[in-house]
């Protein structure tokens, strides 16, 4: 199992979480054919995935914006629970936990591979500050500007 926390940009504290139990990849982006999708200027569509092998999770960028793990660009590291990568030099923070994690605020547990239809965006939006739970047929997108960012939930069809 493998649980991503996106930060707070400016406090660094769990602001959505997701738990990944069965898959083999987990990927991340602006596209909506992602596992997490992050709206920003600064993230690729195909940004990150993060990949089970033998040896254990790795974390491979993939986007033109580049990956960074305490500043330093990579393209390439094995994962560390409780690390936390930077898309882009300037956009979201991503903490991973392997195992068993708990997390406060809301969370998303995924046990099957994501459906390839296309979700049909609803109009609501809410900012991180409000707490709902959520079913897991709902796919979560976060827009970020700047240094604030909401939170988007659609119901896929």
């Amino acid at each position: 199992m493998i649980t991503l926390t996106l930060l707070h940009p400016l406090q660094s504290v769990p602001v959505q979480s997701w738990t990944f139990e069965s898959e083999s990849v987990v990927q991340i982006g602006r596209s909506t054919d992602n596992h997490v999708i992050l709206y920003s200027a600064v993230v690729s569509r195909h940004h990150v995935e993060l990949r089970l092998s033998a040896s254990g999770w790795e974390v491979v960028s993939l986007g033109a914006n580049g990956t960074y793990l305490d500043g330093k660009r990579i393209t390439q590291v094995p994962v560390v629970d409780g690390m936390v990568i930077r898309l882009a030099s300037s956009g979201p923070k991503i903490q991973i936990r392997i195992g068993s994690v708990q997390t406060e605020g809301k969370q998303k547990t995924v046990t099957a591979t994501t459906s390839s239809a296309t979700p049909t965006p609803q109009s609501s939006k809410e900012t991180f500050v409000h707490t709902r739970s959520m079913d897991l047929d709902e796919q979560t997108q976060i827009d970020f500007h700047g240094s604030s960012f909401s939170i988007k939930y659609s119901q896929q069809l």
